[in-house]
């Protein structure tokens, strides 16, 4: 027996196969088109992968560990310092690992307001909430087949740390507003300069997602513990900014290498380069210039928790940092740049912290 297909029927499914093509070429241009903004403002922080260099036996086992979990998609949990380099390791294990060709996003947790840190991480529909007049494609997306970087993962609440299980057990999203379950297949990378361990035993951290995240720890020393790395980085950092400014410095003298070698480095690598980049902005001919007042910056926390609770201490530390520089936040002398963190991170901590950023300019 000869069945006669319906003509409407193949109408039907003819029109719902252009419709199915037609959404997927939008959602392609919605990521091609995010893709494109990220990676330009991405441009513009990226560091070069030779400040992870170092002789010392420390750095020597934090490149050791890049490359045995580079190839793999194991879930990797940087722990640092606050300056150490914890997105650089990240950024280095994206090159080496077979994902390289997508994206690496960065989402720094510190820096978002609860209220929002969802629809950067999830995306969301049109209509989800008061000023979303078109839907969005969040993080996780982006980093579809690539690798997603959480910075600072010790500071989301326990609200959007139980959706991030979920989505490391089950490898789907929901967009806010929305109910379709979207798969997605991104390599999780996480940092903090927090102890992990000892929030979950003070009820601040899941229990169930530290050891999700803890797969794979690296360990990335403060720079007072590889001190002998500093020539090093200080050549490589007059090299850096010499290029960037146009302009030939010799090396540094060994009086200034003596002050430099001598001192703490509570901001790590990260206040290190700063320091060097005002050298070679304020040093006259090719002599550089290091002024050893530069580096009396107000007590950071971490060296004062003993006496101060970890909140205090760091509430402290960014109240006279605030008071030093007048209320400025950006630019060279603003309270970021004495604590030697990025701006967004800074603001993250006054959210937290309770610091109103109404301050006299």
């Amino acid at each position: 027996m000869t069945f006669s297909s319906d003509p409407r029927c193949e109408g039907c499914r003819e029109r719902d196969a252009q419709i199915a093509e037609l959404q997927a070429r939008v959602k392609e241009l919605e990521r091609s088109q995010q893709d494109a903004t990220y990676l330009r403002d991405r441009s513009r922080t990226d560091h070069d992968l030779r400040v992870l260099t170092g002789e010392s036996r420390s750095m020597k086992a934090v490149r050791l560990a890049i490359q045995q979990v580079a190839r793999t998609d194991s879930t990797v949990l940087i722990l640092g310092e606050t300056g150490t380099g914890k997105e650089l390791v990240a950024r280095a294990i994206h090159q080496q690992s077979s994902r390289r060709e997508r994206l690496m996003v960065a989402v720094n947790c510190a820096a978002l307001a609860p209220g929002i840190i969802a629809s950067e991480l999830f995306g969301h529909e049109a209509g989800a909430f008061t000023g979303a007049s078109k839907r969005r494609l969040g993080r996780f997306e982006l980093a579809h087949q690539g690798t997603l970087f959480l910075d600072e993962i010790g500071d989301l609440d326990l609200e959007m740390q139980v959706s991030l299980l979920r989505v490391l057990q089950e490898r789907v999203i929901e967009r806010v507003g929305g109910n379709a379950s979207i798969a997605v297949d991104a390599r999780l990378i996480a940092a903090t300069h927090r102890d992990l361990a000892v929030a979950t035993k003070e009820g601040r951290f899941r229990s169930d997602l530290f050891y999700r995240l803890n797969v794979f720890p690296i360990s990335v020393p403060p720079l007072r513990e590889h001190r002998e790395d500093i020539p090093d980085l200080v050549k490589y950092f007059i090299g850096h900014f010499g290029q960037r400014m146009n302009r030939h410095i010799e090396p540094i003298s060994s009086d200034a290498l003596r002050v430099i070698m001598d001192y703490s480095w509570p901001g790590n690598v990260r206040e290190l380069e700063n320091l060097i980049e005002r050298a070679m902005i304020v040093s006259s001919g090719s002599t550089l210039q290091i002024d050893p007042h530069w580096l009396q910056n107000p007590p950071t926390a971490l060296e004062v928790r003993n006496s101060q609770t970890f909140a205090d201490a760091e509430r402290r530390t960014i109240l006279d940092a605030l008071e030093r520089c007048r209320g400025k936040i950006y630019g060279p002398n603003g309270a970021a740049a004495v604590l030697s963190v990025k701006p967004t991170t800074l603001y993250g901590k006054m959210r937290k912290l309770g610091i109103s950023k109404q301050l006299p300019l």
